[in-house]
């Protein structure tokens, strides 16, 4: 059988008859356009160091002014009023979120409000340095001009004191207090108003509130202020606080660590019925 008589098997290529290249082709590469790709050879310019820290500090001073005018705000007991729950020099923070819109202070909160005039010694001072001052101002250091007292009874309520238990009533109702203000043996829980423990204030006026300490034989407060028999240049009325000059509610201890602790409502005034 000759080559020209061999066929090729079906299926099967013969590569001999199949031209073959002489040369093998490649690609050209890629002509430069002299354009480089955004983002990837441009570097990232940064500022100088000096600009990042102005700038974090900026943006820092603006949060906290920000935070202390609408959310939290430092303050410092500046007395033994409120012992024993709060001592002199403790640090607490103050929230006004509870207050916003219509909200207004319940009876039972302990609430940092601006001075009504008169109430605090001629000798009360804020911070004194320029460098406070200007803390004070964003709510990083505590303020001066400031009471921080609890509230008793809130517009509408007659407030009494006491029954023959020596407790002080609000709209008839005796209240527990024991679990938050200082025993020390007085004769009644209200006994800067008279030494007799006989007197009552009320109804409160709109807007207004009836604030005492917890340390009722250290607190100059509400009851305090009211006018008393012997005096005839009393203005009726200075014994309550208007709602406007309430900065906020008193919702932690914060400082000392050691005595860190939540500021909340007693359940003294659960049962105090709506003022008729």
């Amino acid at each position: 059988m000759t080559s020209d008589d061999r066929g090729t098997l079906p299926g099967v290529v013969d590569d001999q008859d199949e031209p073959r290249p002489s040369h093998v082709e490649r690609e050209d590469p890629p002509v430069s356009t002299g354009k480089r790709v955004k983002g990837k050879d441009k570097e990232k310019k940064h500022l100088p160091l000096w600009q990042e820290t102005l700038l974090l500090l900026g943006m820092a001073l603006a949060l906290a002014i920000v935070i202390k005018a609408l959310f939290v705000q430092a303050f410092y007991i500046p007395s033994e009023s409120m012992e024993p729950g709060l001592i002199e020099n403790d640090r607490i923070l103050v929230q006004k979120v509870s207050y916003w819109f219509d909200g207004e202070p319940e009876r039972g909160d302990v609430v940092v409000f601006k001075d009504p005039g008169g109430w605090l010694p001629p000798n009360a001072e804020g911070p004194t340095s320029a460098a406070a001052q200007v803390l004070a101002k964003i709510g990083l250091y505590p303020q001066g001009g400031h009471l921080v007292k609890r509230v008793i009874g809130v517009a509408g309520d007659t407030i009494t004191c006491c029954d023959k238990r020596g407790r002080i009533s609000v709209n008839g109702e005796p209240l527990n207090e024991k679990p938050y203000i200082r025993e020390q043996g007085l004769q009644c829980n209200g006994p800067r108003a008279t030494p007799s423990c006989d007197w009552e204030a009320g109804p409160v006026p709109e807007g207004t509130i009836f604030v005492m300490g917890d340390n009722r034989a250290r607190s100059a407060d509400s009851s305090e202020h009211m006018c008393k028999a012997t005096q005839t240049e009393c203005v009726p009325g200075d014994e309550f606080v208007p709602v406007d000059l309430v900065v906020g509610k008193v919702f932690v201890l914060l400082w000392p660590t050691s005595r860190f602790d939540w500021v909340g409502r007693p359940d003294a005034f659960a049962d105090v019925p709506d003022a008729p």
